[in-house]
């Protein structure tokens, strides 16, 4: 577990981070033997025994070298010894040779967030979201870098006009949301192995924090029985209204939702792309580009498009898939996407990066340039 003394003057309600999600066939590999002695490890690593973990990880490292099961635990244990420096390399590592797993991008955030590297923590979490856009936790935790950056700004603004009476408002607001001053860590390591059935990249199912559950407070004490004797206890008073959001700070939420919204419908059109390349639908995969496309060599529009047509009908079954994809909005009405795609058909099996510059028509995003690379 994560040192809780380390992460109380950092925030709040402290990044949820992982155990080991074990992903099953990216090595070839004896699984059931791998997962007892992982198994073994994350029980040394449960009861502290944290120089034993690591020792009978580097064991198994020494003989799976390239084991992203044992490689994550690795992280996990030296987070856990407060070796956050090598626990960055572990992670960061990880990303790099197996980009489509969400878990080691939230775990970096983590070790980001408790050294107060809010900026490094909220990039690593956008990240996992992009690679694995139905991940709870990692949304979670992104919320709550939002949060504590919000707080910095707040204080800021204080330091620069103490007398600023709005400032102190949303600054005392947020720090109720995020639960109040820093103190009560709220944290979840649990070690899960998944069975052979699971995806690679799926995170594990979240389980229970094995901590005891904080004392309630006195807002979830049950209110004593009145007296008989007593009258009627008065209304209840209104609440405070809520402080106003000045035109800036809308802004600034408007800009960041709407990056958010741009990002969602840029993958949509990706996975719309694939599944009607992989469909064979000629006219929808077509519908995805837009009537600028810059087609290849400076042919024309329509002997590309007789040419597409060709290559999409010619083999029995076609199957693309895309993964890792990463967005930058370059303009208001235009983005780029870079991916890996892998292409199976028939005839010929692919995988290799690609980036898609596409516009914004309207409601939808259209391709205008198609390239292989970054």
């Amino acid at each position: 577990m994560l040192n809780s003394a380390a992460l109380r003057p950092v925030l709040g309600p402290a990044l949820r981070k992982l155990g080991v999600a074990l992903f099953i066939g990216i090595a070839l590999i004896s699984r059931a033997a791998l997962g007892d002695e992982l198994k073994q490890a994350d029980d040394l690593l449960k009861a502290g025994e944290y120089r034993q973990a690591l020792e009978h990880v580097d064991k198994i490292l020494a003989s799976q070298p390239s084991s992203p099961q044992a490689r994550f635990l690795k992280g996990v244990i030296l987070t856990e010894q407060g070796d956050s420096k090598d626990a960055v390399v572990v992670f960061q590592k990880l990303t790099q040779d197996y980009p489509e797993l969400p878990e080691p991008y939230n775990n970096l955030a983590v070790i980001y967030a408790s050294q107060g590297e809010y900026e490094k923590a909220r990039a690593a979490l956008e990240q996992s979201i992009r690679t694995h856009p139905s991940y709870a936790t990692a949304y979670e935790n992104l919320g709550d870098v939002y949060a504590k950056l919000a707080s910095r700004a707040y204080d800021k603004a204080l330091r620069i006009d103490s007398s600023n009476s709005t400032a102190q408002n949303k600054l005392a607001l947020l720090r109720e949301l995020i639960g109040g001053p820093p103190g009560s860590i709220k944290e979840v390591r649990h070690v899960a192995v998944a069975s052979a059935a699971s995806a690679p990249g799926t995170p594990a199912p979240e389980q229970p924090a094995e901590v005891k559950a904080p004392a309630p407070s006195h807002a979830e004490e049950k209110p004593a029985e009145p007296k008989a004797a007593e009258a009627k206890p008065a209304a209840p008073k209104p609440a405070a209204p809520m402080p106003a959001v000045s035109a800036p700070a809308q802004r600034v939420m408007a800009h960041q939702a709407g990056a958010a919204d741009a990002d969602r419908a840029i993958i949509t059109t990706l996975e719309g792309w694939a599944k009607a390349w992989s469909r064979k639908d000629v006219d929808a995969y077509l519908s995805f580009y837009a009537k600028d496309f810059e087609t290849p060599k400076g042919q024309s529009r329509a002997a590309w498009e007789k040419l597409r047509r060709a290559r999409l009908t010619a083999p029995k079954s076609i199957s693309v898939t895309i993964a890792s994809p990463k967005v930058r909005i370059t303009a208001n009405d235009l983005a780029s996407v870079t991916f890996r795609q892998t292409y199976r058909s028939n005839f010929i099996r692919s995988s290799t990066m690609k980036t898609l510059v596409l516009e914004r028509a309207g409601s939808r995003w259209l391709i205008r340039q198609e390239r292989v690379g970054r």
